[in-house]
């Protein structure tokens, strides 16, 4: 995106307030669409990117355009949010690309891989640094274009029955784990599930899975996760800083007036942002209270941190050899975050240590 670009983005969303639902709200013909979501209503902040979307269209356009947010399940599974905006069931979408490494591999770079990026690199690779436009690429195949709209940070490393010491302690397990990182943890001996967030807590609860991750302190704790496999692990090492993205399914993209493809824009980036700040404010204190409740903290060993981040590497290897756009796209992403990680891993990290002991 060139910097003109940005800026007037930019300027959309400040003059919002005033001067664009002025001339919007001469348009004759209102605008109203649905937007399916992977996740349910109890979890505010996840679920409530799409209504930060839903809002701030609606505001900027006046009420010319009014999105309706639906919780997973309610239009389409948690998990079936790609090929209903892919097919036209729904103009759009909420959901985690990664959830859809079976249609293409690269799909977990527009959210999160095993020992990526954090939220900065994320947003600086996507916006910046050429990473929105090869996603799009891919997404343009499935009738789609995208949109970062939300993320949670770095996520915690997930919920355990039992300790989890060595790499020997994972073997056999079942896990839910999504994206690239289920398939890390597959190598590492664990046998992986995918469910929808709804689904996590009654598997645990049956036995079903001997572990499970979701986000963060402030959404686990809703879950209730801890009555129920009470050792909490961190890092999330599989998911450093995932983006949600906004699905629009491009022939309904495409028939917009510009004004409101601007507006998408700026909505879905005031979104991105606003995730961000609300996790932050709300997971330290969620994160105290687990422990009150008797959440057990555990900070994985290096044993399975090395192991687990040699198993990504190779698997990257692996899928660049097998799918040379995933080859074109992880080079590209490679070399940012190389550069990335110096001048962070420096100055950002001095100050870091220093002030977080």
């Amino acid at each position: 995106m060139k910097r003109r670009d940005f800026l007037k983005k930019a300027a959309v969303g400040a003059v919002a307030a005033g001067a664009a639902p002025a001339v919007l709200a001469q348009s004759k013909k209102k605008i109203r669409w649905r937007m399916a979501s992977s996740f349910p209503k109890a979890f505010d902040i996840i679920f409530g990117g799409a209504e930060t979307i839903a809002e701030r269209v609606k505001a900027m356009s006046g009420g010319q355009f009014e999105i309706i947010p639906y919780a997973g399940g309610e239009l389409v599974g948690g998990l079936e949010v790609f090929d209903a905006v892919s097919q036209g069931t729904v103009q759009m979408g909420h959901t985690a690309s990664y959830y859809y490494i079976g249609k293409d591999p690269a799909l977990a770079f527009d959210c999160s891989v095993p020992f990526g990026l954090n939220f900065r690199q994320q947003n600086a690779w996507l916006y910046k640094g050429g990473g929105l436009e090869a996603m799009r690429k891919i997404f343009a195949e499935h009738n789609i274009i995208n949109f970062p709209a939300g993320n949670t940070g770095m996520q915690m490393g997930g919920w355990f029955r039992k300790e989890v010491n060595a790499v020997a302690d994972l073997q056999g397990l079942k896990m839910r784990i999504p994206g690239l990182g289920g398939k890390v943890m597959s190598r590492l001996g664990v046998s992986v599930q995918v469910l929808a967030g709804a689904e996590i807590y009654p598997a645990l609860e049956r036995g079903v899975i001997d572990a499970a991750e979701w986000v963060g302190p402030y959404d686990d704790e809703k879950a209730g996760f801890y009555k129920v496999a009470p050792y909490y692990y961190y890092p999330g090492w599989w998911e450093p800083a995932p983006t949600l993205s906004l699905y629009v399914n491009q022939k309904a993209w495409d028939d917009l007036p510009k004004e409101f493809q601007e507006i998408i824009s700026s909505a879905a980036a005031v979104a991105n942002v606003n995730m961000m700040a609300e996790y932050d404010t709300e997971n330290p204190a969620a994160l105290k209270r687990l422990v009150e409740k008797g959440a057990k903290i555990r900070d994985y060993t290096q044993e399975i941190l090395t192991a687990g981040r040699k198993e990504s590497l190779a698997m990257y290897e692996e899928l660049s050899a097998e799918n040379a756009r995933f080859k074109e796209i992880y080079q590209s992403w490679k070399a940012f975050k190389t550069v990335s990680d110096t001048w962070l891993g420096s100055n950002e990290m001095a100050y870091t240590n220093f002030t977080f002991k």
